[in-house]
């Protein structure tokens, strides 16, 4: 409760003090007045602050970048003493300074907001009503409260595009190899019993005779390849610029998420791992929806270093076929660990996050790259929003 107490009560005390000196009735009565409008005052915040219910919801909690939504506000108090427009707050999406917007008073009835919500970046933001304050007509008075349950989790999810299909490295076992490789009757791995639905010619007619029962021939179908998709989390250097950084971070999420959709279409194993504060990993057993909900709450940090993820994801290279390496920078560091997994035996392809594809301090690990064999690709960042 904050109260503006200072100018009423001392006029009310010179009113007070004057009507006893002077024994006048009419300073007596006006103090008295000031005394009922002060009381008034209070009870009307007491009463509407004590009556106030809340309640929040988005027409959608889950939207795509790019996307709108509507949060919707009711707001009632059974107060009967009229008092000043409620006063709300509302968190940023943008992290900044709380949002505030005055209702109008509407005592004992139900007031809906609608308002528009644009999506602009990826990622989860809180929204809401963190506070409502109450205020007299005067404002003498006031009271903030805090309703609970009635801030929610906006996930705004990437948007995808269409990339260019990641090459397997030489000697890739896929999906063509491994039907030839069913379709060689003369490699066989195994026998087992006849069951409904097996092909006629797998069927081992000699063993089948001798046997008296019906015997097929099983064999070892060659593993696919694994994509492996590496996404870069660490924040954004762009000082000064929080939208220039939300841009990046946005690229950056979108890249891996396209990459990630467009290899669920094909038969390789897929996996990405995922740094940040929260560390995740999606494959090919999470889907879609799950994998774009984890890229949409990774978070950009100072304390990430891309570098010791490339360095231990190189360690285990033995069944990958190719590497894709999403990031917004580039280093002599990670330009050598990239050489050495791609010598390692997976192709490479770096998906480079810039607004400038020539910056004259970036060119230089780009043809070492290109050099040894690495393919590279620009993603410009969409300031569109």
């Amino acid at each position: 409760m904050k109260t503006h107490l200072l100018y009423p009560a001392a006029l009310f005390a010179a009113l007070l003090t004057a009507a006893l000196s002077t024994g006048s009735q009419l300073m007596l009565i006006v103090a008295v007045m000031i005394a009922l409008i002060i009381i008034t005052a209070l009870i009307s915040v007491l009463w509407a602050a004590g009556t106030m219910t809340a309640a929040v919801r988005y027409s959608e909690q889950t939207v795509h970048r790019g996307d709108d939504t509507f949060l919707v506000m009711q707001i009632r108090h059974k107060g009967r003493i009229p008092v000043a427009p409620v006063l709300l707050r509302l968190p940023s999406m943008s992290g900044e300074k709380e949002r505030e917007i005055r209702l109008r008073d509407m005592p004992g009835r139900i007031q809906s907001l609608r308002m528009p919500i644009h999506a602009s970046h990826v990622g989860v933001y809180r929204s809401g009503i963190s506070s409502c304050t109450v205020e007299d007509l005067l404002g003498i008075f006031s009271r903030t409260i805090r309703p609970e349950a009635t801030a929610f989790d906006l996930t705004v999810l990437p948007q995808t595009f269409e990339t260019d299909p990641l090459k397997m490295a030489p000697g890739d076992p896929g999906s063509e190899i491994m039907a030839r490789a069913t379709e060689d009757l003369n490699a066989p791995s195994d026998i087992r019993a006849y069951q409904p639905g097996d092909a006629m010619k797998k069927i081992h007619w000699k063993l089948s005779l001798r046997k008296g029962e019906l015997i097929v021939r099983k064999f070892d179908e060659p593993l696919m390849q694994d994509v492996l998709i590496l996404t870069d989390c660490s924040r954004p250097q762009t000082p000064g610029n929080p939208e220039t950084e939300a841009d990046i971070r946005d690229a950056v999420i979108e890249t891996s998420a396209s990459l990630f959709q467009e290899q669920m279409k094909t038969g390789h194993p897929v996996r990405m791992p995922l740094g940040g504060s929260h560390p995740s990993e999606a494959d090919r057993t999470t889907g879609i929806a799950i994998a774009f909900e984890y890229l949409a709450r990774t978070e950009f940090t100072d304390n990430e270093r891309f570098e010791r993820v490339l360095q231990m994801e190189s360690r285990n290279l033995r069944k990958i076929g190719c590497v894709a390496v999403v990031s917004a920078r580039l280093n002599y560091s990670m330009v050598d660990i990239m050489i050495r997994m791609h010598r390692a035996g997976p192709n490479l392809r770096v998906y480079l996050v810039t607004f400038t594809s020539d910056d004259a301090a970036v060119l230089p690990f780009i043809s070492r790259l290109k050099q040894s064999g690495i393919e590279v690709a620009y993603v410009t960042p969409d300031t569109d929003g």
